[in-house]
Formats: structure tokens, sequence, C-alpha cells
């Protein structure tokens, strides 16, 4: 209170002071922790459900590798296969928004991929009319081009679904510097970054809507619309990416989603198109892994591309193989995720036997920072499971050298 000189009150003196950003501050982190904790529950299950896919895949390929097109069950498990990608597809997502979306990371031209992707989309979705503003010359980002590609079909889909009756969809690239204060709340560094907006003219979002639609299975459409996953994959590649998306919606006005993706030290853009042939070789192997089903296919398709395998079930087995054996063995195919000894330290261990030794890291998580750590560290490649046989053969002969056969796929 403030007196006057009688003694009586004149007035009141206080202080205010708005807390509005703090509490936005709060909000922000309440809601990455949850996203956290949500995505290593759903990371560990993708892993689980990844290594029964491989155990299928491979299983399925060696039979359709000794049998013709003509042969009764060739269309059976071809579509067996086909369930198979399915299955991979949804772990992948889930592995997504895990923080786990990165698998072959390359200098890329989001504005070239923008223009793919929202071609291939605009095909089938004539009710939409797509408009793109790219700007010129966009800085080169570090990508997965497939995971980013999915990123933005996922969105294209999303806002496709907020427009049922037709609408318009714009694109836009910039480049962007973000400082501090943007950064900070989303544990981001301030520097460069390639600005993706993607805004649609559909029914909006409310606030609850909002605060939810990056959880997996949070949909509002109804049963056997959607999973749920598309968003919460596409915020969990994302932020593996070291970016961020945020969102303005209002109802009835429509939604914007911001992707900030960080600016590459590579001013060179990586090829996209992968060799997609079998290749063959006679060296020798050792397949490592603690999973039977993964473990005992793994050796026969090994064997069906000509190599000499050995196996292991354990990483202390191995090491005692690889020690007993270092000259006969030419590369290692090692389970990153392993009971008593994971592959990080079978990997230290082999390189103390031999510092020189080839290593194919394989694992039904994706690339995230355990994996880059052992590749940081002379590892000499990753494949994801379910990989296929192809996909297998084409990382063995990058780690080898030059193929001794190969054998065209269409």
């Amino acid at each position: 209170p403030m007196f006057d000189d009688a003694g009586e009150i004149i007035g009141i003196c206080g202080i205010a002071r708005d807390i509005t950003q703090t509490r936005q501050l709060e909000a922000q982190l309440l809601q990455a922790q949850k996203m956290e904790a949500i995505g290593t529950l759903a990371g560990g299950i993708a892993h689980d459900f990844n290594n029964l896919l491989m155990g299928i895949q491979g299983h399925v390929s060696l039979m359709l590798m000794d049998m013709t097109n003509e042969h009764p069950h060739s269309a059976h498990l071809t579509g067996i296969e086909d369930m198979i990608r399915s299955g991979a597809t949804l772990t992948r997502q889930l592995l997504g928004f895990a923080r786990g979306g990165k698998y072959e990371v390359k200098p890329t031209d989001l504005n070239d991929l923008i223009r793919k992707s929202s071609e291939m989309f605009g095909r089938t979705k004539k009710e939409i009319k797509i408009t793109r503003r790219e700007q010129e010359s966009t800085w080169v980002v570090d990508a997965d081009r497939g995971q980013i590609e999915q990123v933005f079909l996922n969105m294209y889909v999303n806002a496709w679904q907020a427009m049922p009756g037709g609408g318009e969809l714009t694109l836009s690239t910039e480049n962007v510097i973000l400082d501090e204060s943007f950064v900070k709340p989303h544990k981001m560094q301030p520097g460069r970054y390639v600005k993706i907006s993607v805004t649609d003219t559909g029914i909006g979002m409310d606030e609850a809507t909002r605060q939810r639609v990056f959880e997996p299975f949070f949909t509002t459409k109804g049963r056997g619309r959607g999973t749920g996953l598309g968003l919460a994959s596409a915020y969990g590649i994302v932020k593996n990416h070291g970016g961020i998306i945020t969102l303005y919606s209002e109802r009835g006005h429509g939604t914007t989603f911001n992707i900030y993706l960080p600016v590459s030290a590579s001013a060179t853009v990586a090829d996209a198109s992968p060799e997609r042939q079998v290749m063959k070789g006679t060296e020798t192997i050792l397949i490592v892994d603690d999973e039977d089903i993964v473990l005992d296919v793994g050796v026969e398709v090994l064997k069906t591309l000509g190599y000499r395998v050995l196996s292991a079930r354990s990483g202390p087995e191995a090491i005692e193989i690889y020690r007993q054996k270092t000259g006969e063995i030419d590369m290692v195919i090692l389970d990153m995720i392993m009971p008593e000894m994971g592959g990080g330290r079978v990997f230290d261990a082999m390189k103390g036997i031999n510092s020189s030794v080839k290593v194919l890291l394989a694992s039904g998580y994706s690339l995230n920072g355990q994996a880059s750590h052992i590749l940081s560290r002379g590892c000499g490649g990753f494949i994801q499971k379910p990989f296929s046989i192809i996909d297998l053969s084409r990382k063995i002969r990058e780690i080898l050298g030059k193929p001794a056969e190969k054998r065209a796929v269409a």
C-alpha cells in the first residue's frame, strides 16, 4: 500500500511479470519428454518385430530363388513378400517416430525431392491443386531421401484428408538462419536451415488436436481410415535429422506445417539411384546374431549368394571364432543389439585383434545414435532389418569390393 503524510492509503504499488513465455517453454519441455518416452517404447516394439520379419523375409527369398515365376506357389510367396513390406513400412514409421529414421544419409536437394514427390502425389489426387513456391538454390541438407520423401508424402496425405471436397496445397522452400531464441526450446543448434512449408485450405485443427497430432496412433479419422502413424513418423524422422516440425492451424482456416532441416557441410548432391542387382561372391563371412531365426536364415542366404559362412550366437563366441580364424574371415555381419555383449563392444574387440576388420552392422533399429557411433569408429556399413537379398548383397560388395558375379533383377 501507498500512504500519504496523514497515514491514509492513497494507492497500491505492485510489480507484474509476464510469465507467458516461461509457461510455453515448460509446456514444450513436458511435451518433448512425453514424446521421448513414447518413442522409446515404440522403438523397442519395432526392433523385435523387425527381427521376426527378417526371418520370414529370408525364408521366402530363398524359396523364390529356387523356383520360376510359373511355379504354382510363386504368386503366394510374392504375396507374402508384399505383406512383409507392409509390415516393414509400419515398423519404419514406428522407428521414425522413435527418432530412428535415418538409414542412408546423403547430401540432398530438397527442391528436387519436393518436386518429384508432389508430382507423384498429384497424379492420383486430381481434386487437389498443388502450388510450389521454391526458393532458387536452396542450401543442401544431409538427409535420407527415402525417409524425408515419406515425411512429405505423409504431409500431403494429411492435407488431402483435411480437404474432402478438394482444395489447394501450397509447398514452399526457403533458406533461413535460426537464432538461439528460436532453437533453444527445441534442443536444436542455431545456424543455417532450409524451411519447408506445407499449407492446406482444409478444415483445420482445434487446440486439443494440435496438442496430440504428433502422437503415434492418434487419429481423428474413423476406424480403418488411418493408422495414426503418419505425422508421428514425420515428427520423429525430422527430429532425428536434427530438425523440427512446427504447425499453425485454426478450425475452418486450414493448416500450415513448417519443417526446418539443418544445412549440410557438403555442397554436392549425391546420386539417389542404388544398383538393383543380386551380387554374389566367394569370400568367407562370419555372421553374428543372438536370434536363432535371423541367424539360421542369414546363413542360408549367404550360402545361396556363394559365400563360405561361419556363425556365432553371441558376442564372446564371435570374438573367439574371429581370433582363431582372423586370416580366413573376410568380413563380419554383426547384430547391434545382443545380450551379454552388444555389437559395439564386439566390434571394438575384433578391431583390437585386426585393425582392418571389415564389419557390416545389422539391426532391427535404424541408424540412430548408437549405430552411428559404431560407424564413426571404423565400422564398414549398416543395414536395417528386415532387408532383401538384393540389399544385403549390395552392402556386402560395397564393403568387400567388386562382385564376382551379378544377376539382374527386374
